[in-house]
Order: structure tokens, then sequence, then C-alpha cells
């Protein structure tokens, strides 16, 4: 599975940082970083509650 952003929709309201924190980050100017785009197994639960949660539907996933 794969996670992408939208980064002209996200606001880096850190939802998906606070969820699922080994996959997001935000940079030193507060600009959302996809760690691994790629998603590894045991990461895909969280990174599914990360998407669901997001504010501005900013996050998807390709299966």
């Amino acid at each position: 599975m794969r996670v992408k952003a939208d980064f002209d929709l996200c606001e880096s309201n850190a939802v998906c940082v606070g969820l699922a924190p080994d996959i997001f980050d935000l940079d030193d100017d507060d600009y959302l970083q996809i760690l691994h785009e790629d998603v590894p197994a045991e990461h895909e639960s969280a990174v599914r509650q990360a998407v669901a949660g997001c504010p501005k539907a900013a996050l998807s996933i390709e299966e």
C-alpha cells in the first residue's frame, strides 16, 4: 500500500503525525513530509486512521 498527499489541500494540522509518526512528519517550516510512501505492513492500520482523520481529506491510499 502507498500513501499520497495532496499538498494543495494539506494545512499541516499534524493529525497524521500524531496517528502515524513513523510515516508522517512536519519539517522545520511546518510542511508535511511523508517519510515512507510505501507503507510497511506494521504501519498500515495507523496510516488508514490518519487518512480517515485528515481534516482536509488531503491524504489518500493506493492499494
